[in-house]
């Protein structure tokens, strides 16, 4: 029994595995058809014994319970079990049932407290890195995550899409490590960037909140840092105007052609070099159908069974030129998919987020 990230990217307490289950059973069967076989004077009766553990292990107490009694029928039916049991030997195989029983018991009450603890900790994680809707004002979207630390929702990436009053701007960043270390300095810089979408007029003037309110965090910690990309799509959906700091560059995907959406290179959030102010927003000319890739280092630090990184741009340009469906949220399926076949097991946390001005 463990837990991991779904389909969807919520946790679920893992089912135990079929093989497991029919464990139980198996050898029931096994032992009924090895007495069957052996010589009277062979005795199996020890092994019955372990039929009821190991129910204990998967089928809960109804299970168990009905598992030990089946243990005892068989081993006194002459046909297929000793039929001479003594009671001591009778009482060492109910004995075990019994406590077997218990075990299940205890097993089943610690699973609900799991089922519990999972389900807050997976309404706290969602708090903090929101699902993003599939339209933001005139702005399409499509995200996804998935964080290194097994088990967990939310690590060291974070991303948002916001509507204000100066259009829709959105968040693409990389704190410093991973895991749930992080979450702490996620959840700061996701605040600080919702409430700069709503007061500052200037795109820079939000890199400036992400920057003091990681400098705050920061005090004592001269290894906190982040990368950040902001983005800011004014209504009318003709343009995108850009603030990097430290951060790999977004990617225009434009009919079948994949490039690098220049933008002027500012340092990392809280790398506290003197005078330093955030980056100069660039702007850059959207045409009807063009889609917007920004993404975390995790997706292309990944690598493969030689070592060589993934290629994001070129397998995307492949992708483009067999006709793919171009949609926000087949693209950042497909990336994942094709990232998986790549890699392999992914070993840091993963973001994308993909825009598209309507």
């Amino acid at each position: 029994m463990g837990t991991a990230p779904a389909g969807d990217g919520t946790l679920r307490i893992g089912a135990p595995p079929r093989w497991l289950r029919l464990l139980p059973v198996v050898l029931l069967a096994a032992l009924i058809l090895a007495q069957g076989v052996t010589p009277g004077d062979v005795e199996l009766g020890a092994y019955y014994a372990a039929v009821a553990p190991l129910a204990a292990l998967t089928y809960g107490v109804a299970g168990t319970a009905v598992m030990a009694a089946a243990v005892v029928v068989v081993m006194e039916l002459p046909v297929v079990g000793s039929g001479t049991l003594v009671g001591a030997e009778l009482g060492a195989v109910v004995l075990i049932g019994a406590l077997s029983v218990v075990i299940a018991a205890v097993q089943q009450r610690f699973r609900g407290r799991l089922v519990l603890a999972r389900t807050v900790a997976e309404a706290a994680q969602l708090a903090v890195l929101a699902p993003v809707p599939g339209t933001v004002g005139r702005v399409r979207c499509a995200a996804l995550y998935r964080a290194a630390q097994r088990g967990t929702l939310v690590g060291g990436d974070l991303y948002d899409v916001r509507p204000g009053p100066f259009g829709v701007r959105a968040l693409v960043a990389d704190v410093q490590g991973h895991g749930l270390a992080a979450v702490g300095t996620v959840a700061a810089l996701l605040g600080a960037f919702r409430e700069g979408v709503l007061d500052e007029r200037e795109l820079r003037g939000v890199a400036g909140r992400l920057e003091r309110r990681l400098s705050l965090d920061a005090a004592g910690n001269a290894e906190l840092f982040a990368t950040a990309l902001l983005l800011e799509f004014p209504d009318d959906g003709s343009r995108v105007r850009l603030v990097c700091q430290g951060h790999p560059p977004a990617l225009l995907l434009r009919e079948r052609e994949v490039r690098e959406l220049e933008c002027d290179p500012g340092p990392p959030l809280g790398a506290g070099l003197p005078g330093q102010a955030p980056a100069l927003p660039s702007v850059v000319t959207l045409l009807p159908g063009d889609v917007i890739l920004a993404y975390t280092d995790g997706v292309t630090e990944a690598r493969d069974a030689s070592g060589t990184f993934y290629p994001l741009a070129q397998r995307l340009a492949a992708r483009l030129a067999e006709g793919a469906d171009r949609s926000p949220e087949a693209i950042v399926d497909a990336v994942w998919e094709d990232l998986r076949r790549y890699a392999g097991a992914v070993g840091d946390d993963v973001a994308l987020l993909a825009l598209a001005p309507r």
